[in-house]
């Protein structure tokens, strides 16, 4: 529900600890695409990376679930969107890593396959959550009128 502040107010009714960000597709899909970076590709990085592509990796695969946490938590719907916006440019920050992994030869074309679909499906559902809160956003403006 929304006020005429445009405050997304706590629903009524019993608290569903099931139903929070973890429960987001987008989310579940920028994890899944997290895990990969750290589980396929970081290994795959020379030491002398630690300081640059390893760190890069590390914080856009970290913020693309963490900046949708934190928009999931925000007040404002507008707020939100904004934070689901960072998420989806670490998605992107994520693509031109893999691309330069296998252009300097640290992965494999099978991997350098598997990350992108992994990142596309990621900024799929990404893209199709921020569609569904800005719709969600102009209905409840369209309401308080």
């Amino acid at each position: 529900m929304i006020n005429e502040d445009h405050f997304v107010e706590e629903p009524q009714g019993e608290y569903n600890k099931e139903k929070d960000f973890t429960s987001l597709i987008c989310w579940q899909n920028a994890r899944i695409m997290k895990l990969f970076f750290y589980k396929k590709i970081l290994p795959k990085l020379p030491y002398h990376e630690k300081d640059n592509l390893i760190i890069q990796i590390k914080k856009a695969s970290v913020s693309s679930t963490a900046n949708i946490a934190e928009g999931y938590g925000r007040f404002h719907y507008q707020e939100g969107i904004q934070f689901y916006r960072i998420a989806r440019a670490s998605i992107y920050e994520l693509k031109d890593h893999i691309l330069t992994c296998v252009d300097v030869g640290y992965i494999n074309d099978d991997l350098l396959n598997i990350g992108m679909n992994l990142i596309e499906k990621s900024k799929i559902t990404l893209n199709g959550y921020i569609k569904y809160v800005k719709r969600r956003k102009d209905d409840d403006k369209k309401k308080a009128k």
